[in-house]
């Protein structure tokens, strides 16, 4: 437990620190703080919340600065989000996956860092589907989404099919299983074959099949922008150790897929400092994250990437705001 004093003095650090990205001596914190405090006094608190874990020397420096803990104190008991007057563009409730992507590239724009932005989880239930014959055993299958996301796969056929036949399959698909998930479908089509020639069967089961892999793979992808914002970040451009990692990051995007999947479970804004969980074990980054509605129901999560040095009253803004915005623009469109 922290008392008062002490509390004011960790506060003042972290804010000077974000501020300027300089370590913070005693003597600066003793007038950054604003109460009477000698710069001796100032010191012993510093060595008080060093023990703590709180704030931490780095290499020879006669300052301090925030750890992980130190950061997560500040967010969870001191952090005041001033309301300034942000007025972002609105997002226009466009194509699903168009909107996604400007909301990842406003995510950046405002915050001047990474933008993230993780598309919707639905079900494979499509709205409609088509063929087109490309070639000799050759097609394309067209499926759209009740979203109005449009998902494309080419299938191989040991027959070939007339246009006729084509047309005969799709309308029984469209007409029949319009609505329902590709699973169910598949198990529909499994019960009705015998109401069904068997080579139109085969071409649409092998159309299901190509239609649930091209629909589950859309629903796990993650719009990142603004990648190069981190190279005017002295945190990342005064160590290609630091950069490297950032950029493996976002080229993987596996354990940015899996911090938005907690991010999801929770509502409002959340914050992940980095180097304190598993959900973001790079000290050098924090994710300031939340989720975002279609119609009421949460779908999916959005955030900024940054470094731990940021201006964590403004990202919460900008999270906030561009989450409401997002969820403005899909509902909208429906």
């Amino acid at each position: 437990m922290l008392d008062d004093r002490a509390k004011l003095l960790l506060k003042a650090l972290v804010e000077r620190y974000i501020a300027d990205g300089q370590p913070v001596g005693s003597w600066t914190l003793s007038r950054a703080s604003g109460i009477d405090l000698s710069p001796a006094t100032v010191r012993n608190v510093m060595a008080d919340l060093e023990e703590l874990g709180l704030i931490a020397s780095p290499h020879v420096s006669a300052g301090r600065i925030p750890t992980a803990r130190g950061y997560r104190l500040f967010v969870d008991t001191m952090l005041t989000v001033q309301r300034d007057p942000l007025t972002p563009p609105q997002l226009a409730p466009e194509q699903p996956q168009k909107v996604i992507a400007n909301a990842a590239q406003l995510l950046s724009n405002l915050s001047q860092f990474v933008g993230v932005v993780m598309a919707p989880r639905r079900t494979s239930v499509f709205r409609h589907i088509e063929f087109l014959r490309l070639s000799e055993r050759r097609f394309l299958v067209i499926i759209v989404s009740p979203e109005g996301d449009v998902q494309n796969r080419v299938i191989f056929t040991d027959v070939d099919y007339s246009q006729s036949q084509l047309i005969e399959a799709f309308n029984f698909l469209n007409e029949h299983y319009a609505g329902l998930a590709m699973e169910q479908v598949r198990e529909r089509l499994k019960s009705e074959v015998d109401l069904l020639r068997g080579e139109i069967v085969t071409l649409m089961q092998a159309a299901v099949n190509a239609g649930s892999q091209a629909l589950s793979e859309a629903q796990d992808e993650v719009v990142i922008s603004g990648e190069r914002n981190l190279l005017a970040v002295s945190d990342f451009s005064n160590d290609m150790g630091n950069l490297r990692r950032a950029f493996d990051l976002f080229e993987q995007k596996t354990q940015i897929l899996r911090l938005l999947d907690i991010s999801s479970q929770a509502e409002g804004v959340r914050i992940y400092i980095g180097g304190e969980s598993h959900a973001m074990p790079f000290e050098e980054f924090s994710v300031v994250s939340s989720s975002y509605e279609i119609d009421g129901k949460i779908v999916g999560t959005l955030g900024v990437i940054g470094p731990t040095r940021m201006p964590y009253d403004r990202m919460i803004q900008i999270v906030d705001i561009t989450s409401r915005l997002l969820s403005n623009a899909l509902s909208l469109r429906g």
